[in-house]
């Protein structure tokens, strides 16, 4: 196992009390298309997760990789005027992990997540694993219970 996604599994274990079943993929899962053709599962089931800058501070947003994040709902969400996607320097120095590989979970600096209500209408989805070409699965409704996130509509 990749040692990021060996990382990922081991912080889950002690903040989570998780036995994440990490799948690694060698020919990666870089978009939500090549995840869903590697797991086998339609790409609404991949929860990408995308960190945004909504007016300098940083939200995890886990949205269904069948939709498009809407940067201004999330900034009205999030009771700010503007969002962007957010520069990788401070997705990683945030979250403790790389943009590609970023977990919903297990960040580093107590980020808060937003949930696309959408994955809710599935009985599992699949997250990032700490790496470019790891996932694991997991049901939505633990997944945002883990990630104390709020679902809401996050979707273009």
């Amino acid at each position: 196992m990749h040692e990021r996604a060996a990382e990922f599994a081991e912080r889950a274990r002690e903040e989570y009390g998780l036995d994440i079943d990490v799948h690694e993929f060698d020919e990666g899962t870089k978009t939500a298309a090549d995840a869903a053709d590697a797991v086998g599962c339609d790409v609404a089931q991949i929860a990408s997760s995308i960190v945004v800058s909504v007016d300098g501070d940083l939200v995890v947003v886990v949205t269904s990789g069948a939709n498009r994040v809407d940067l201004d709902a999330v900034a009205a969400l999030r009771g700010a005027s503007e969002g962007e996607m957010a520069d990788p320097g401070d997705v990683k120095e945030a979250t403790g992990w790389s943009i590609g590989g970023v977990p919903p979970i297990c960040h580093e600096n107590g980020v808060p997540v937003l949930l696309d209500e959408t994955l809710l209408e599935h009985e599992e989805v699949w997250a990032a694993a700490g790496t470019p070409t790891a996932v694991w699965p997991v049901e939505p409704a633990r997944l945002r219970e883990l990630a104390d996130a709020e679902a809401a509509a996050v979707a273009e």
